[in-house]
Parts: structure tokens; sequence; C-alpha cells
């Protein structure tokens, strides 16, 4: 019996984002998560980087705003 290959990251959104019942995001909207998350890391402790795309999407605040803002903050 063969493994199935692990998910692609976009494989694993799509698959998730449709269990939650929305739409995953655009690969731009990726990115702009992805450096949020690393402006948030690099600002402080790991922890920073997951729960700052966390209030991003409780909030609905567009992620290049949010980026924008969290590089304010670590300075």
């Amino acid at each position: 019996m063969t493994t199935p290959p692990p998910l692609t990251g976009a494989d694993w959104l799509a698959r998730f984002a449709a269990a939650l019942d929305t739409k995953a995001p655009s690969p731009a909207v990726i990115d702009q998560l992805l450096d949020l998350a690393g402006a948030a890391a690099h600002g402080s402790e790991r922890i920073a980087a997951p729960i700052a795309c966390y209030l991003v999407g409780v909030t609905g605040m567009d992620p290049d705003q949010a980026l924008t803002l969290a590089r304010t903050i670590a300075h």
C-alpha cells in the first residue's frame, strides 16, 4: 500500500477553507499574511506570528494595512 503524497500548502488551505465553508485566500493575500507573520515573528517571539494573522482575520483588516501597522509596532 502506497502512502499518498503530502498536500501542498495551497491544497491544504483549499480543503481547510472548504471545511470552514469559506474560500481560501488568494496567492496575493497569502503572501501578505506571510509577510505579516514574518514581521510579527521577527519583532517579538514566534507566537506573535500566528496570533497576528488570527487578529487580522477576526478584525477583517486588510493584511497589507496590518503589515504596515505591524512594522511600526516593532520599532
